[in-house]
């Protein structure tokens, strides 16, 4: 219960805010003074798309077209951001912005190129991504209360239910307006998703993770200690390896790691321990 000594750590939520500050006056300096194509360059935009520009996918989540454009987005971060951030981490929170924000402008952009007298033909703001990152927040606190305006009381799975239906409606009847509606219901959906796949847990590996644990434990398997006489090409196996499972693996892998954690600390384990011990933990989620 003692006080952290010095300063707390800035949170992901308010290094994102500073950010999109940073670059939007940045992007006032460059319209007025500077008129350099790097806008062009980093909005998401057909053209891009057409030239194999990928990280626009990412950069157009940064950009802004005005004060009340960029102050929604900051208000959206400020209130549902940093409940977010406190349930997923700030890693995990940062990939849910930027993923909800790539999959909101990939919906987009499909739409940019195959009707550009609807869609428009560039997409910038952080819209898709706090509209991923409200999803999350409605999934886990469907009774919470939102105050539309600072006024209205709405629950929040009851205004993520009409925001949808917003966002669908006017993707399927695309009235002219400069808001991107497709970009908004891509974040929304993928936010919905994140939740659904249960990607909030911490306990949870992410796609990418998992893969990559099970390929370690794997290549562990599959290459066991080289005993005199044996020659490097004969350690290498080409039979299939069962992932590790049963009451043989728990206690003669899992139970030696929790005795050396217990001993020296969890900051004492190698790599492979620490594989071996999220198979583990991701196995006992799963009963």
């Amino acid at each position: 219960m003692r006080d952290t000594p010095g300063r707390m750590p800035r949170s992901m939520t308010a290094t994102l805010m500073i950010v999109l500050v940073a670059v939007f006056a940045l992007q006032c300096i460059d319209t007025v003074y500077l008129q350099t194509p790097v806008q062009g360059w980093l909005a998401l935009s057909t053209e891009g798309l057409r030239h194999g520009y990928l990280w626009q996918l990412i950069t157009f989540q940064f950009l802004h077209g005005g004060v009340l454009h960029l102050g929604c987005n900051l208000l959206g971060f400020w209130m549902f951001g940093r409940f977010v951030e406190t349930v997923l981490g700030p890693r995990r929170y940062l990939f849910a912005y930027l993923g909800c924000g790539v999959l909101g402008g990939l919906l987009q952009s499909v739409l940019m190129l195959l009707f550009p007298q609807h869609y428009g033909g560039y997409l910038l703001g952080a819209s898709a991504g706090t509209s991923g990152l409200f999803a999350i927040f409605a999934r886990l606190e469907g009774q919470g209360i939102v105050r539309v305006n600072f006024i209205l009381p709405i629950r929040a799975h009851t205004l993520l239910m009409a925001s949808l239906f917003i966002a669908l409606f006017f993707t399927l009847v695309p009235v002219q307006g400069g808001v991107a509606h497709a970009a908004h219901l891509g974040g929304l959906l993928a936010g919905v998703g994140f939740v659904h796949l249960k990607w909030h847990q911490d306990f949870r590996p992410l796609p990418w993770v998992e893969w990559w644990q099970n390929r370690r434990v794997r290549v562990r398997i599959a290459r066991p200690p080289q005993t005199a006489g044996e020659t490097k090409a004969t350690r290498f196996t080409t039979e299939p390896v069962r992932p590790p499972g049963g009451k043989d693996f728990m206690a003669s892998e899992v139970d030696p790691i929790l005795d050396k954690i217990s001993a020296h600390g969890i900051h004492s384990l190698t790599a492979e321990e620490r594989a071996i011990l999220e198979q583990a933990q991701k196995r006992m989620a799963r009963r």
